[in-house]
């Protein structure tokens, strides 16, 4: 599957997102900030995750060609993930 680059760019600042926690735990900043913080790196990937998944469940429904043991499949597999990343 290739990944566009609005999902990289999603990635990119989690990353950011993730540093700058870091940084505020060097600089011993209350504990309330941090996890609030935390907390957005959490609904970003979880974002993430859901756009993954559904990129790559429309792109096996398209390639599954009316076949529907082959869309069941893909369906299948994506709530598979989905539910694995809880």
């Amino acid at each position: 599957m290739a990944y566009g680059p609005k999902t990289a760019n999603r990635v990119k600042r989690i990353e950011g997102q993730l540093r700058g926690i870091l940084r505020m735990m060097e600089e011993e900043q209350h504990c309330k900030d941090v996890i609030t913080q935390l907390s957005a790196v959490r609904s970003a990937v979880d974002r993430t995750i859901g756009v993954i998944v559904s990129e790559n469940l429309l792109d096996c429904v398209m390639t599954a060609e009316g076949d529907a043991e082959k869309m069941d499949m893909a369906i299948q597999e994506a709530m598979d993930l989905v539910v694995k990343s809880r």
